[in-house]
Protein backbone atom coordinates (compact mmCIF):
# COMPACT_ATOMS: atom_id res chain seq x y z
CA UNK A 1 0.00 0.00 0.00
CA UNK A 2 1.16 3.46 -1.21
CA UNK A 3 2.32 6.03 2.09
CA UNK A 4 0.36 9.42 1.85
CA UNK A 5 3.75 10.57 -0.02
CA UNK A 6 3.19 8.49 -2.97
CA UNK A 7 -0.39 8.80 -3.32
CA UNK A 8 -0.09 12.81 -3.35
CA UNK A 9 2.80 12.05 -5.46
CA UNK A 10 0.90 10.03 -8.10
CA UNK A 11 -1.91 12.72 -8.02
CA UNK A 12 0.04 15.94 -8.44
CA UNK A 13 2.64 14.15 -10.81
CA UNK A 14 1.03 11.06 -12.24
CA UNK A 15 -0.66 10.32 -15.54
CA UNK A 16 -3.91 8.99 -14.31
CA UNK A 17 -7.66 10.97 -13.62
CA UNK A 18 -8.12 10.70 -10.10
CA UNK A 19 -10.59 12.91 -9.24
CA UNK A 20 -10.89 13.87 -5.66
CA UNK A 21 -14.71 14.50 -5.31
CA UNK A 22 -15.94 16.70 -2.29
CA UNK A 23 -18.17 14.99 0.51
CA UNK A 24 -21.14 15.90 -1.45
CA UNK A 25 -19.35 13.91 -4.05
CA UNK A 26 -18.98 16.80 -6.11
CA UNK A 27 -15.69 18.55 -7.92
CA UNK A 28 -16.06 22.44 -9.68
CA UNK A 29 -15.89 22.78 -12.62
CA UNK A 30 -14.65 26.27 -14.34
CA UNK A 31 -15.96 26.45 -18.20
CA UNK A 32 -13.68 29.13 -20.39
CA UNK A 33 -14.65 29.96 -24.23
CA UNK A 34 -12.08 28.85 -25.99
CA UNK A 35 -11.56 31.57 -28.58
CA UNK A 36 -11.26 34.21 -26.09
CA UNK A 37 -10.35 32.45 -22.35
CA UNK A 38 -13.46 34.38 -20.86
CA UNK A 39 -14.58 32.85 -17.90
CA UNK A 40 -18.52 31.07 -19.47
CA UNK A 41 -19.44 30.06 -16.03
CA UNK A 42 -18.52 27.77 -12.48
CA UNK A 43 -20.56 24.10 -12.38
CA UNK A 44 -20.17 21.21 -10.29
CA UNK A 45 -19.50 17.55 -11.63
CA UNK A 46 -20.47 14.49 -9.95
CA UNK A 47 -19.05 11.36 -11.50
CA UNK A 48 -21.15 10.50 -13.78
CA UNK A 49 -20.95 14.06 -15.58
CA UNK A 50 -17.50 13.54 -15.57
CA UNK A 51 -17.51 10.52 -17.18
CA UNK A 52 -20.20 11.79 -19.90
CA UNK A 53 -18.27 14.94 -20.54
CA UNK A 54 -15.35 12.85 -21.15
CA UNK A 55 -17.21 10.33 -23.54
CA UNK A 56 -19.74 12.82 -25.29
CA UNK A 57 -17.00 15.66 -25.63
CA UNK A 58 -19.81 17.53 -24.40
CA UNK A 59 -20.22 19.70 -21.34
CA UNK A 60 -22.40 17.89 -18.35
CA UNK A 61 -22.72 18.70 -14.78
CA UNK A 62 -24.71 18.07 -12.00
CA UNK A 63 -27.43 20.49 -10.54
CA UNK A 64 -26.67 21.17 -6.61
CA UNK A 65 -30.42 22.63 -6.04
CA UNK A 66 -32.32 19.91 -8.94
CA UNK A 67 -30.00 17.64 -7.42
CA UNK A 68 -29.72 16.36 -11.26
CA UNK A 69 -27.73 15.15 -14.16
CA UNK A 70 -27.69 17.68 -16.90
CA UNK A 71 -26.14 18.40 -20.09
CA UNK A 72 -25.63 21.68 -21.00
CA UNK A 73 -27.84 23.11 -23.97
CA UNK A 74 -30.37 20.62 -23.44
CA UNK A 75 -32.80 22.76 -23.13
CA UNK A 76 -31.50 26.10 -24.66
CA UNK A 77 -29.61 24.51 -27.81
CA UNK A 78 -26.10 26.06 -26.29
CA UNK A 79 -24.47 22.89 -25.94
CA UNK A 80 -20.47 23.14 -25.21
CA UNK A 81 -18.11 21.51 -27.21
CA UNK A 82 -14.91 20.30 -25.25
CA UNK A 83 -11.72 21.96 -26.94
CA UNK A 84 -9.58 21.19 -23.98
CA UNK A 85 -10.35 19.73 -20.39
CA UNK A 86 -7.63 20.03 -17.80
CA UNK A 87 -7.43 18.88 -13.87
CA UNK A 88 -5.61 20.89 -11.38
CA UNK A 89 -3.02 20.04 -9.11
CA UNK A 90 -4.49 17.95 -6.57
CA UNK A 91 -7.83 17.29 -8.98
CA UNK A 92 -10.36 18.82 -6.92
CA UNK A 93 -10.92 20.99 -9.61
CA UNK A 94 -11.42 20.57 -13.40
CA UNK A 95 -11.06 23.12 -16.20
CA UNK A 96 -12.67 22.97 -19.64
CA UNK A 97 -12.29 24.76 -22.44
CA UNK A 98 -15.05 25.09 -24.88
CA UNK A 99 -17.00 25.99 -28.25
CA UNK A 100 -20.13 28.01 -26.66
CA UNK A 101 -23.05 26.86 -29.50
CA UNK A 102 -25.47 29.87 -29.67
CA UNK A 103 -23.24 32.12 -28.31
CA UNK A 104 -25.00 32.20 -24.70
CA UNK A 105 -23.57 30.09 -21.20
CA UNK A 106 -25.94 31.55 -19.05
CA UNK A 107 -29.50 30.55 -17.88
CA UNK A 108 -29.98 34.18 -18.05
CA UNK A 109 -29.81 34.21 -21.39
CA UNK A 110 -26.11 36.01 -21.75
CA UNK A 111 -22.67 35.62 -23.00
CA UNK A 112 -21.19 34.42 -19.49
CA UNK A 113 -22.63 33.78 -16.34
CA UNK A 114 -20.01 36.59 -14.80
CA UNK A 115 -21.78 39.90 -16.33
CA UNK A 116 -21.75 41.92 -12.95
CA UNK A 117 -18.32 43.57 -11.67
CA UNK A 118 -17.76 44.05 -7.94
CA UNK A 119 -16.67 47.75 -6.65
CA UNK A 120 -13.69 47.19 -4.53
CA UNK A 121 -11.67 50.05 -2.50
CA UNK A 122 -14.90 51.86 -2.03
CA UNK A 123 -15.26 50.93 1.99
CA UNK A 124 -17.35 48.76 3.26
CA UNK A 125 -20.32 49.74 0.62
CA UNK A 126 -20.49 47.15 -1.94
CA UNK A 127 -21.61 47.62 -5.31
CA UNK A 128 -22.19 45.67 -8.19
CA UNK A 129 -22.44 47.43 -12.14
CA UNK A 130 -23.38 45.32 -15.14
CA UNK A 131 -20.38 44.76 -17.99
CA UNK A 132 -21.24 42.89 -20.66
CA UNK A 133 -24.54 42.29 -19.47
CA UNK A 134 -26.48 42.36 -23.02
CA UNK A 135 -28.63 39.19 -23.37
CA UNK A 136 -28.45 37.08 -26.56
CA UNK A 137 -31.47 35.05 -25.92
CA UNK A 138 -35.03 35.57 -23.78
CA UNK A 139 -34.90 32.76 -21.03
CA UNK A 140 -38.89 33.37 -20.79
CA UNK A 141 -39.06 31.75 -24.70
CA UNK A 142 -36.06 29.46 -24.06
CA UNK A 143 -37.35 27.92 -20.75
CA UNK A 144 -40.79 27.19 -21.12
Amino acid sequence: MPNSSQATNDVEEGLSLRPKFDAAGLVTCVTTDAGTGEVLMVAHMNDEALRKTIATGEAWYFSRSRAALWRKGESSGHVQRIVEMRVDCDQDAVWIRVEQAGGAACHTGRHSCFYRAVATGQGETTQLSFVNADRVFDPAKVYR
